[in-house]
């Protein structure tokens, strides 16, 4: 049974870091391009950053770019997205995603 579990979200204050973790199994990991994905109420959903299956290469939406890293360690079949200079437009559920499916989610607030 496939499984993406994310964990990492919180309440934050602007200018502040957080760190997302997104636990695969189920599926070879390894082997897929995984992405993070957000969605913010009444907004459509954005991606915000996408991985190749060994990590050599990444993408990110203009509105991350330099302030979000996205990295995987695929011993633990683990997905991260380190996060920097939050601000209020990042406040979102962020969702890791592979080809066939995402997570449920973790609430990411940025809030004084």
């Amino acid at each position: 049974q496939v499984q993406l579990v994310e964990s990492g979200g919180g309440l934050v204050q602007p200018g502040g870091s957080l760190r997302l973790s997104c636990a695969a199994s189920g599926f070879s990991f390894s082997a897929y391009v995984m992405s993070w994905y957000r969605q913010a109420p009444g907004k459509e959903r954005e991606l915000v950053a996408s991985i190749s299956a060994i990590g050599g290469s990444t993408n990110y939406a203009d509105s991350v770019k330099g302030r979000f890293t996205i990295s995987r360690d695929n011993a633990k079949n683990t997905l991260y997205l380190q996060m920097h200079n939050l601000n209020a437009e990042d406040t979102a559920i962020y969702y890791c995603a592979w080809r066939s499916g995402r997570g449920q989610g973790t609430q990411v607030t940025v809030s004084s």
